[in-house]
């Protein structure tokens, strides 16, 4: 697996002055062989950010990929030790519009990897579009939004994969207790995502406060 690196060069003289070409680099993990013995139907995408390894895989095979760096004895990445999604709306030069960053620590081994996994929206993103309920959101939900729950992996995904649910409405198929963790069941909206308003959609104006002496 390679990746075309910004940072490595090569002098070469031209004339009275030096060119700088770009080379390529071979990215070096203990993960990355054996993955690619393992699933080599699969297009695996590397990169590498100081010194830490991300590995972007399609998100159908996410399940099985993370249950083989789980369980392969040489690797044993037995800690999930953070999930997170991100926004790509407007962002430079970005090809998909969700992100899912899995953090993997192997502590018989000590080295991490991040997996990462691009979704695509199918429908309308806005605020109060096609509201739904928890209950709701698995069979109704946005079909390009919707991910495997590694919770049978690593049960310490629960809360995790609840909070990206609850803040961008990222949808993990197969969790045990997919409900809002920060809001509440209908509250709408998805706010960590860049279409959802600063100011919100009213909420201020609308909810009644709740004081000490009046709850």
């Amino acid at each position: 697996m390679r990746l075309r690196s910004d940072n490595a060069h090569i002098l070469t003289p031209h004339r009275s002055s030096l060119t700088i070409l770009p080379m390529h680099r071979v990215i070096h993990h203990p993960a990355l062989q054996p993955l690619k013995a393992r699933f080599p139907e699969i297009k695996f995408f590397v990169a590498e950010f100081r010194h830490m390894v991300t590995v972007v895989v399609p998100r159908e095979h996410i399940v099985e990929v993370c249950r083989f760096l789980r369980d392969d004895p040489t690797l044993r990445y037995d800690l999930l030790c953070e999930l997170n999604g991100v926004d790509y709306l407007n962002y430079p030069g970005a090809k998909h519009r969700f992100g899912i960053n899995y953090g993997l620590t192997s502590t018989p081994n000590n080295n991490r990897l991040w997996l990462k996994v691009f979704l695509d929206p199918t429908q309308e993103t806005g605020p109060r579009i096609n509201i739904l309920r928890d209950e709701e959101i698995v069979e109704k939900g946005d079909p390009g939004l919707k991910v495997n729950s590694v919770c049978g992996i690593w049960p310490g995904a629960e809360w995790m994969e609840r909070e990206a649910y609850d803040l961008l409405g990222l949808i993990f198929v197969n969790h045990p207790d997919l409900r809002r963790l920060l809001t509440w069941n209908g509250f709408g909206s998805y706010p960590l995502r860049k279409d959802y308003p600063l100011r919100g959609v009213g909420e201020r104006e609308e909810y009644k406060v709740v004081t000490r002496e009046g709850a």
